[in-house]
């Protein structure tokens, strides 16, 4: 059943075992991706890709890989989230083609180019940097997807408790275009959540006036 957002925020937890009688629907796992496809990102970079994984076979040996969590099995579907590398690289081509989809004259696009390689100097200069950089983004993604689904009265859990390279030799990743940034189980709870623990609002708000 559809919530409020408000209600979302209330109802999503990291959901620690899922009913695996329960499957999401097609509809609603699509609505859940597109959350993560229209999230924001650096300079409108896009420098994710998911991976949907339903195949019981395939769930059972990420399982091991992923903390032997029981998240990952009982799910109804896992998202995996990459971090791309390749695609952010001027040199790639792929940062002209995301600016020109602005349709701005060519002046115009030169400067944007030219300000992105000139501000990510740094951050480009490594693709361990380029995925430090990338793998923050996905937790946008990541988050835009869980407060979808707990709209849709749908569970998550994200997963940091894993062999990243393991997991990307699983899934035969060629890792100098995208790397794993972690693992986004949904589901259907089978208990009850547990109380929601939070700061207090003026521990962690602060108004600078």
């Amino acid at each position: 059943m559809a919530k409020t957002f408000q209600e979302a925020l209330d109802f999503r937890h990291a959901c620690k075992i899922f009913d695996e009688t329960q499957k999401i629907s097609e509809s609603d796992i699509r609505t859940i991706l597109e959350a993560g496809r229209k999230a924001p990102s650096s300079f409108g970079m896009e420098a994710w890709k998911f991976l949907v994984i339903t195949n019981e076979e395939l769930k059972a040996k990420l399982r091991p890989l992923c903390w032997d969590q029981v998240q990952i099995t009982s799910a109804s579907h896992v998202v995996v989230l990459l971090a791309g590398i390749e695609n952010v690289k001027p040199q790639s081509g792929v940062p002209k083609q995301r600016f020109e989809r602005r349709e701005m004259p060519q002046e115009k696009l030169d400067f944007y180019l030219d300000l992105y390689a000139d501000h990510l100097k740094e951050t480009l200069s490594s693709d361990a940097n380029i995925y430090a950089w990338t793998a923050r983004q996905t937790y946008i993604a990541a988050a835009n997807m869980m407060n979808m689904a707990a709209v849709l009265g749908i569970d998550s859990c994200p997963i940091e408790g894993l062999d990243k390279r393991a997991v990307e030799e699983l899934l035969a990743l060629d890792t100098t275009k995208y790397q794993l940034s972690m693992v986004l189980p949904f589901g259907y709870r089978l208990n009850e959540q547990s109380s929601q623990l939070r700061l207090d609002f003026d521990e962690v708000v602060e108004f600078i006036e």
